[in-house]
């Protein structure tokens, strides 16, 4: 039987030769019964990650890359990699040893045991404490909010069964989130938890941009609460507004100047509309967000030692 690795990488020069060594030396001291493959997914890294990855493949035919044409997001590049996967099951990790290599035989073992996904999950880590609350907060919220229940502090570090590899094969989504799909399509997983480290060498290719385009990603893809509160909010500000213009009318008869208030009033009421035109337009866009024009997931400009 063999265990893939699929390593996505983006300006990792400092980092692919190691991943490279801690993994190998994982398979060798615990799991030699196996055999495997190290696939790393380079998304158009320009440090000399590249002349790297092909120094390695050069020396180990079990280790391959694809070198994207260019840069294709943080989502994109690792769901592309998983699928070109050949082995049994496939163990994915980022390549700056935040998701350290020592935890490879607990996911195994876990594999061995029936599991058809084996999530790890961070249970502390050595990031910054308010980035970590703040994180924390987010995956509550998405929790919540869900249609489908989500895994907090899963970033899509775990082990995937062939069968589930299969499955994603299947799908044709243009913008794949994989911590959605493993809570949604993913057969009955376990969690293993483990202590996010450091960066070990680079810097993170994280802001607030790429932090941002995963929060509005998953709240896109599984949930409907901003589109329904500004329904609810659109619908109960046009009830008030009503309401209000009654009174203005009663007090108008009474002779009581009430132009002011009537006026707001009126303006209350066409901005509730505006909510609930604007909510209306969101109910569309959620039902053909997958209908839109397909694209493919990557371009590929090379691919080594696929042939062997």
């Amino acid at each position: 039987m063999k265990i893939s690795f699929l390593i996505p990488c983006y300006n990792e020069t400092d980092n692919v030769v190691p991943m490279s060594e801690a993994i190998i030396s994982q398979m060798n001291e615990h799991l030699s019964a196996y055999d495997y493959e190290i696939l790393f997914i380079d998304n158009c890294s320009t440090d000399g990650t590249r002349e790297k990855l092909e120094a390695l493949c050069a020396g180990n035919g079990k280790i391959k890359a694809i070198f994207n044409a260019r840069n294709f997001g943080q989502f994109n590049s690792p769901f592309y990699g998983l699928l070109q996967t050949s082995g049994d099951c496939t163990v994915s990790m980022c390549c700056d040893f935040q998701d350290p290599p020592e935890m490879i035989p607990a996911l195994v073992a876990e594999w061995e045991k029936g599991h058809k996904i084996v999530c790890a999950v961070k249970a502390k880590s050595e990031e910054n404490g308010f980035v970590r609350f703040l994180r924390t907060l987010y995956y509550k919220a998405v929790r919540k909010f869900s249609d489908v229940e989500q895994i907090e502090h899963f970033t899509g570090t775990g082990l995937y069964d062939k069968s589930f590899i299969d499955v994603l094969r299947t799908l044709d989504d243009p913008a794949p989130f994989m911590r959605g799909l493993v809570a949604e399509l993913g057969y009955k997983r376990v969690e293993v938890p483990y202590v996010q480290q450091k960066r070990r060498a680079g810097k993170t290719h994280n802001n607030f941009r790429t932090l941002y385009d995963a929060a509005m990603l998953s709240f896109t893809q599984y949930t409907k609460f901003p589109v329904r509160f500004m329904m609810g909010f659109g619908v109960t500000l046009g009830v008030l507004s009503v309401l209000g213009g009654i009174v203005c009318l009663v007090l108008g008869c009474l002779g009581r100047n009430v132009l002011g208030p009537a006026l707001f009033c009126g303006m209350g009421f066409f901005s509730s509309l505006s909510f609930v035109f604007m909510s209306l337009l969101g109910e569309y866009l959620l039902n053909v967000r997958t209908k839109v024009n397909r694209r493919p997931l990557v371009v590929e400009e090379k691919r080594i030692n696929f042939d062997n």
